[in-house]
This record gives C-alpha cells, structure tokens and sequence, in this order.
C-alpha cells in the first residue's frame, strides 16, 4: 500500500469515528438537565414542606399562648387559622389537667398525594 493510501485509509478512518459521536454532548446535556431539574423539584418540595410546617407551629404556640390565657376553643380555633391564612387545615383543641394542647394540621401546598404537616403546642392554662 502506497503512503498516499495509507493517508486516505487514516483520513476516513478518523471521519468515522468522529462521525459515529455526532450528537453525544446533545444528549450527554438532555440527561443532565433531566437530573438538574429532578433535584431542583425536589430541593422546592422540601422547602413548601418545611414552610407549611413552620407555619403549623406558628399557629399552634399562638392558639396555645391564647388558650392559656382562659379564652374559649371557639378563639383559640379562630387564632390558628389566622394564623395559617388561606392554606386550610384542621385545629384541634385538648384541655387536661391544667394544661392545653393544641394540634394543628394542614396539607403541603401544591402537593395532592394527601401528604400533610402536623405541629403541637402545650401550654399552662392559666387560672
């Protein structure tokens, strides 16, 4: 084989191969971006979770604090939803004992799975 041959042989051989990756960084980058955009979901889902979540403890150490002072359930619900404005959820109210415990539950925002926070707060009911 003359040298000129060698030459072309080695050419398209070269031509192959880059040819045969055409397109690899393309969806090497489509993959990428998928797993990115999982862990940012997952990053923003984690963090409405932990914001309902406070949420429920706000409301439930501020219907707490107005349940020690004597006022009736009826306040003490209405001072939780405020609390938790327009996110909903359910308040429950215990009294034993000389202590109040309120519970307060509301689902995740944005989540439909049924998926909900729960928080309670325990207080000396005052006499």
């Amino acid at each position: 084989m003359s040298r000129r041959c060698r030459g072309r042989a080695a050419l398209a051989a070269r031509r192959a191969g880059v040819l045969g990756d055409r397109g690899a960084v393309t969806a090497e980058l489509a993959v990428g971006l998928v797993a990115v955009s999982v862990v940012l979901l997952a990053l923003l889902a984690t963090g409405a979770a932990t914001l309902t979540r406070l949420t429920c403890l706000d409301a439930a150490r501020t219907a707490a604090r107005v349940a020690a002072l004597g006022e009736p359930d009826p306040v003490v619900v209405d001072a939780a939803r405020h609390v938790l404005g327009d996110r909903g959820g359910e308040v429950a109210v215990r009294r034993a004992d000389g202590w109040v415990t309120v519970t307060v539950s509301a689902p995740f925002t944005g989540w439909s799975a049924g998926m909900r926070a729960r928080a309670a707060a325990t207080a000396w009911a005052e006499p």
